[in-house]
């Protein structure tokens, strides 16, 4: 039910566009009914015979009066038409019966026409829910999470809704309306006979129920292997280059195939349980169409039961009894539609409710340039049991350059992460010139911090749109400056279109000391007032890291920097250096005070061949 109120709330958010689909299905159920309805007097004009007596029907007050009066006003002049000229009468009767199918015809497109738009701008929305939701939530969701997972459920859970958005204005809004006006025209004609046939329904509804229970445990494991799929092809397509290397390509196709076989075999699951309801239905129907026949039969021709019930009408009845099938038939799919469409809004639904865990505070404080410095306090940070990083507390002073060094895993990366909050600690704080970052807003304080990492991150744009990055209002000029001090002006001008070049994705049109020479001139553009290099040079040849060193110094003139250090080469300027061990500060000092030392960070730098 929630699932539904949800899909409700998406389609009603666009209240003139679903009005205008349920009045024109609505039109069309009418018209349908309308062009069937008018096939009773066709047959009454073949079967009749012509010298009967037919009265001018008496008007009665009342709506449902009113409309039997003018059903039997047509009939009345049909009848008489057909006594004085029975092929006009032929013709009126089926002329009506076009128009009639041509109401039907051009109302349900109509109908179709803007239910295209309302299902398309539902689509649209809930991508757009999503992806904005992605782009909120913090770093460590993507630890837990598959990407390919993620865009499992941007494409085919999202495909799933929108059939639902068509499958609930269906459900609750086209086929029980027909249902209720086909069932009145049923119950005017023989209400006996009406009853009779609506005994053996209430199967088909319990057969709905089990299926749609089936099915929606059945969708949402494939939707969920969906996710495991598409992740499998994005490791597989990401990491081409080292599958050939390691001639690796046979077990990765195994186990794509695999993955692959398992999707199948739910998807097909999924299929027959919702396709099983259309055939199972039919039958039913079909067996009570053969008990209505052979009752209905028996009414017709033994009037001794006291029923009125003529053989056109009879006719007419079966005609629109068949036609009661059709939307029950649809409100079999829709149920199904909609009981796997539950499944796809409940993994939606983890991705919009999914906490964020970093917030922002309700009356920021607002920061200015950094003045004096940057402090950690106490900082403890775990990102599941295993504590990270341990009672740190350092100081970075404005405008000097803090190196941190150590082993993989020691903490460096994270230290730097928890600045511009990717990750928020659970115990201690760091202050920015005496306020509490958390304080602050979120977007004020990543403002003031620009990043180089070890893997260049671009997009697939051009290299002028690289370095203006998140920055809309940076001239031609400033870009251009910004590559000078980057070291990056020469091989742009290079460039098939300059600084209009397209890089591609991950901008692997260029080299790695090319892409972080980009990368480079975008923190410049950015010009923050704090600076994180993290092992900016540690994936480049030797030369590339002398030009991208160069740059790296040009960046961090006169800046605030927090240096995670690979190659100890890079750092022996640092102001002060931090050498960490299991998430601890184990030594600290300029490059020739921790030489003199002898501890952790000699023996790193002599491993590296790196003197006094």
């Amino acid at each position: 039910m929630k699932g539904i109120l949800e899909i409700y709330r998406y389609t009603f958010k666009y209240k003139g566009i679903a009005f205008l689909v349920i009045l024109f299905n609505i039109l069309y159920v009418i018209f349908n009914l309308i062009s069937l309805a008018l096939f009773v007097p066709f047959l009454q004009i073949i079967f009749t015979e012509p010298d009967k007596v037919v009265s001018m029907p008496i008007q009665q007050e009342g709506f449902i009066q009113y409309f039997k009066y003018q059903s039997e006003v047509f009939d009345y002049q049909i009848h008489t038409l057909a006594q004085s000229d029975p092929k006009a009468a032929l013709f009126l009767a089926c002329l009506s019966i076009g128009i009639a199918f041509f109401g039907k015809t051009a109302f349900r497109y109509i109908a179709i026409w803007f239910q295209s738009q309302l299902r398309m701008s539902v689509l649209r929305d809930v991508r757009n829910s999503i992806f904005e939701k992605a782009m909120r939530l913090p770093i460590s969701y993507y630890t837990d999470e598959r990407k390919g997972d993620l865009i499992s459920r941007m494409q085919s859970d999202v495909g799933e809704i929108e059939i639902a958005v068509v499958s609930m204005l269906e459900l609750f809004f086209r086929e029980p309306i027909a249902i209720a006006i086909n069932l009145a025209v049923l119950i005017y004609w023989s209400p006996s006979l009406t009853m009779f046939s609506l005994i053996l329904l209430p199967f088909v509804a319990l057969i709905i129920v089990v299926i749609g229970k089936s099915l929606k445990r059945t969708a949402k494991q494939g939707q969920e292997q969906m996710g495991t799929l598409y992740s499998s092809m994005d490791e597989g397509l990401n990491g081409i280059r080292i599958i050939k290397a390691f001639n690796a390509g046979p077990s990765i196709i195994k186990a794509f195939r695999y993955e692959n076989l398992k999707h199948q075999k739910l998807i097909t699951k999924a299929f027959r349980k919702r396709d099983l309801s259309s055939p199972l239905n039919e039958l039913i129907v079909t067996l009570v169409m053969l008990v209505i026949v052979w009752y209905g039969g028996v009414l017709v021709l033994a009037p001794s039961t006291g029923s009125s019930l003529t053989g056109p009408q009879f006719l007419g009845f079966i005609l629109i009894f068949s036609q009661i099938t059709r939307p029950i038939s649809n409100i079999a799919k829709s149920i199904a539609n909609m009981n796997k469409s539950s499944a796809s809004q409940d993994r939606i639904n983890e991705i919009i409710n999914a906490d964020e865990k970093i917030y922002e505070t309700e009356n920021p404080i607002k920061l200015s340039r950094l003045k004096e410095s940057i402090k950690y306090q106490n900082i403890a940070f775990s990102y599941s049991d295993e504590p990270v990083l341990k009672e740190i507390s350092f100081e970075i002073p404005a405008g000097k350059t803090i190196a941190l060094v150590g082993e993989s895993g020691s903490g460096k990366s994270t230290i730097a992460d928890l600045l511009p909050r990717f990750y928020d600690i659970q115990k201690g704080k760091i202050m920015y010139d005496g306020i509490n970052i958390k304080e602050a807003s979120i977007t004020d304080l990543r403002n003031h911090i620009g990043i180089v990492s070890q893997e260049s991150i671009l997009f697939n744009t051009s290299v002028k749109e690289n370095i203006a990055f998140g920055m809309t209002s940076a001239t031609d000029e400033e870009i251009e400056n910004a590559a000078k001090i980057a070291n990056a002006h020469n091989f742009i001008s290079e460039l098939e279109n300059g600084y209009n070049t397209n890089i591609g994705e991950r901008g692997n049109k260029l080299s790695g000391g090319q892409k972080q020479r980009i990368s480079i001139a975008r923190a410049i553009l950015k010009n923050p007032a704090i600076l994180i290099l993290d092992e900016a040079t540690s994936a480049l040849d030797t030369e590339s890291e002398k030009l991208v060193q160069e740059a790296l110094e040009n960046l961090m003139k006169n800046r605030t920097s927090l240096v995670i250090a690979h190659r100890l080469s890079t750092i022996k300027k640092a102001d002060n250096i931090i050498v960490l061990s299991k998430g601890e500060i184990k030594e600290q000092g300029t490059h020739d005070e921790l030489m003199e030392i002898k501890g952790i960070y000699h023996n790193l730098s002599s491993l590296q061949g790196i003197n006094v």
